[in-house]
């Protein structure tokens, strides 16, 4: 893309002080990996392709079924049946052909984490599992990589941003996870399509702040209440 196209594509975010060229270069040159292409993983796909982040990985191993339309907005009906990460790799090429998409078709597990994660800059997971989720964030500590943390259910979200430049992690805030089996999850209690649309836009953002090097809050927990239409910020 010739240098004039890149201005006129993300001028609206090069206009802001705060970004400008040098942001925007620094957004074209991020390795962002993506843990999960549904709920979560939609919207911060959709905005951080959109924003031209550089290479994006997106892991999972599921495939699109009818019931994933009502919130996993990357994906249509012509995608049931088919892969979450191929369906994600069209849709990307389809806004920003510029993006180099990584397309990971198995489970982040012991066997492979340290090395799909040791590949990126920052981490967002948008899993929908405490053993993946605590997999992550372990892995992150160890290789001291950021992650930008969230989670939905029902009208109910949570973001943080976790380990990053030394800031408490996941254990820190939960230190060991509950058993997967006990925990109510969207399968069960469900999620109103659009609460994920906005925890994982506001992920998108504390990513492309990360990236920019903008300033963040740390040790903090952001607690979502779309039912009350209640926003709490928790120190820990």
């Amino acid at each position: 893309m010739k240098k004039e196209d890149v201005f006129e594509r993300y001028s609206r975010q090069i206009f802001i002080e705060e970004i400008g060229l040098e942001g925007q270069k620094r957004i074209m040159s991020a390795k962002v990996l993506v843990v999960g292409a549904g709920g979560l993983g939609s919207p911060v796909i959709q905005y951080l392709a959109a924003a031209g982040v550089g290479t994006l990985g997106v892991a999972d191993f599921d495939r699109v079924e009818l019931h994933n339309l009502n919130r996993q907005i990357i994906h249509n009906e012509n995608s049931v049946g088919t892969l979450k990460v191929k369906s994600a790799e069209v849709f990307v090429e389809r806004l920003n052909h510029q993006v180099k998409y990584i397309g990971i078709e198995e489970k982040i597990d012991q066997r492979n984490v340290e090395e799909i994660l040791s590949l990126y800059d920052v981490i967002v997971d948008g899993s929908d599992n405490f053993s993946t989720r605590y997999l992550i964030n372990d892995m992150c500590v160890k290789l001291r990589k950021t992650l930008v943390y969230g989670s939905i259910l029902g009208f109910s979200g949570q973001v943080a941003i976790l380990n990053h430049q030394g800031s408490k992690n996941l254990r820190d805030l939960f230190p060991e996870p509950p058993f997967d089996e006990d925990i109510p999850d969207c399968d069960s209690l469900g999620v109103l399509g659009a609460l994920p649309g906005v925890v994982g836009s506001m992920m998108a953002i504390q990513a492309l702040k990360i990236i920019t090097g903008l300033p963040v809050h740390l040790n903090q927990i952001t607690l979502i209440d779309t039912l009350k239409w209640r926003f709490q910020t928790l120190d820990f």
